[in-house]
Formats: C-alpha cells, structure tokens, sequence
C-alpha cells in the first residue's frame, strides 16, 4: 500500500491578496501577518513521517517547491489535486486551521481506511480536512458545491455520494469573529 499524502492547500500571503474578509476587520497589514503566522503554522504541522506532503499554491508559482493549483473554481483545483496524488489514501487541507495537528490528520487517514471518506467540520460551514481512499481520491469531484458558504459542508457530502466519517469541529480562521473565538478557546 502506497504512504498516504497530505496535500496543503495554501494562499501564499501578500498584503492586499487573501484574507479579505479578515482585512475588513483588522486591516491589511495586521491580516497579512495573521495569513503569514497560519501558513507557517500549518506547513509545521502538516509534516510527519507517516505520510508525504505537498504543498499546493495560488498564485502558482509564488512559493519554491510547491505545486501550482492552477485554474478554476476551488473544486476544480481540488478535484484535480486529489486525483494527481490517488496512488494512495489522500487528505487535503487549509491552512486557515490553526488547531491542525499530526494527531488530527492521522486520526482523518485512519477514519478513511475504515470508511473510504472522513470530513473535520468548520465551525463556518466547510471542512477543515477531507480524507479519501484511494479508490475514491481517483474518481473525486465537487459538482454544485457552493464554496465558502454555510453550506460547503453540505454540499461537499452530497458530492461525495453522502457518506463520510465525521470528525471534530475545528476553527477555520476567515474572519475577526473567527480568529477571536479561536484565541479565546
């Protein structure tokens, strides 16, 4: 059996690129060193001998040694993401988690090799990781998944045929309202 991968979506941070609604709030630069703080921490967190890592980035090109996402809506670059890594068990996530952890990821591979899917809830509506099989990772697509919405999390599900394991919520950092709860967790 193929070592699972572990693909880390990422926006490479830039003042004024990212964070918009954070920005909003807190204002560009402060949101800027808040994207730059979550990126690092979830590389560092993302890495363990048990599985490889990819990094994946918009805009392509803009980190070394990273994989571009490319075009398209955020299911097209995951779809395809996914699938360019299906050799064996694949999980993805973003680096807006601050609580991400090997032991949570791991906890998301193994719930996969049982049930050929797992979800982890956002508290905002989406997921904070999505695991596959590889069977399902080969095969994956996200039609009328309503992105960055109340309702991604649902969607998503629907899209994956209904099914998944569930994990724990965690904080995805969008917003002041987010990044308030998370720091008073």
């Amino acid at each position: 059996m193929s070592r699972p991968t572990l693909i880390l979506f990422l926006r490479v941070p830039g003042i004024g690129r990212g964070k918009s609604r954070l920005a909003r709030d807190i204002g560009r630069v402060e949101a800027w060193r808040v994207a730059r703080w979550l990126a690092a921490r979830a590389q560092r967190r993302a890495r363990d001998p048990r599985w490889n890592v990819v990094v994946r980035v918009t805009p392509d090109g803009g980190l070394a040694g990273a994989e571009p996402q490319g075009t398209g809506d955020l299911g097209d670059r995951l779809a395809r993401a996914i699938r360019a890594h299906a050799r064996g068990p694949v999980a993805v996530v973003g680096s807006d988690i601050p609580d991400l952890s090997p032991a949570r990821i791991a906890a998301a591979f193994a719930a996969a090799r049982r049930f050929g899917s797992a979800i982890g809830p956002a508290s905002d509506g989406g997921f904070w990781i999505l695991a596959l099989s590889s069977r399902l990772a080969r095969r994956v697509g996200f039609p009328g998944v309503r992105w960055s919405t109340a309702d991604t999390l649902a969607d998503t599900l629907r899209a994956l045929g209904g099914g998944a394991a569930r994990l724990e919520t965690l904080i995805d950092i969008d917003d002041a309202a987010s990044l308030a709860a998370w720091r008073n967790a």
